[in-house]
């Protein structure tokens, strides 16, 4: 079977069965995203508004990466698909990719309104669009590899679950991608460079001229993305029990 064959088939069972067949699922890639938007727009008097279509642009990707554990936990335990799956010689990359463009189909309807806004609001050169879906595409890799992991080492969707909504929080709620760091308070700041978003939502800002950040400071920003990024595909295509 062609790799092309084995992709459209994760999407096709992971994405595009789900979207027919559920259509009320669809309501939880929306409703996340644009609920804080249109609290900090409300709450910032539309100060923040190109700040915040951004912000629930890496908030979608970040959800649909870490989803994908509960996605696999499903099909690998409910369904055994992923018994099947090992047993051919599909390996755990080209597996990955396929359940990754899946979460990205699904998160379709989100992505086209976030879009749509992003034109309409966020004023950028093309470099900045360039850097911000440059950002987008590493941090949802990044999303992408946590899920894969996590989810090969759980036995329960029930866990994936907590999982999801843990790491949501850490991720994409307590860290400042909806407005500029510089709102938190000095004391509190560093904690939030604990969360790779925080990086994240840094170099997207700064692509859009909303925070104004040194080369240097930018610099740093790509390195700790790009290394946690890396360090973590690794782990996941290495220390992930796929043939175990």
């Amino acid at each position: 079977m062609k790799k092309s064959s084995q992709v459209y088939a994760s999407v096709l069972v992971n994405a595009l069965y789900v979207m027919k067949n559920y259509p009320v699922t669809l309501v939880n890639t929306l409703l996340a995203p644009l609920s804080i938007l249109v609290v900090i727009v409300l709450v910032s008097k539309g100060s923040l508004l190109a700040v915040s279509v951004e912000g629930a642009l890496i908030m979608t990707m970040v959800s649909a990466g870490i989803g994908l554990q509960g996605d696999l936990s499903h099909l690998k335990n409910d369904f055994r698909l992923q018994d099947m799956v090992v047993s051919s010689p599909t390996s755990a990359f080209v597996y990955m990719i396929g359940m990754a463009f899946s979460e990205i189909v699904y998160s379709a309807p989100a992505l086209m309104i976030l879009i749509v806004l992003a034109m309409l609001y966020v004023h950028t050169s093309i470099v900045g669009v360039a850097v911000t879906l440059a950002v987008l595409a590493m941090i949802f890799t990044f999303s992408i590899a946590l899920g894969f992991l996590l989810s090969t080492f759980s036995s329960d969707i029930v866990q994936n679950w907590a999982f999801f909504g843990l790491l949501s929080t850490i991720l994409t709620t307590i860290p400042p991608i909806y407005y500029p760091i510089t709102y938190i308070p000095l004391p509190f700041r560093y904690i939030a460079y604990l969360s790779p978003t925080t990086y994240a939502a840094e170099i997207a800002q700064n692509a859009i001229g909303y925070l104004q950040l040194p080369a240097s400071s930018l610099a740093i920003d790509w390195i700790v993305i790009i290394a946690v990024t890396m360090a973590l595909f690794v782990m996941a295509m290495r220390k992930s029990k796929w043939r175990e």
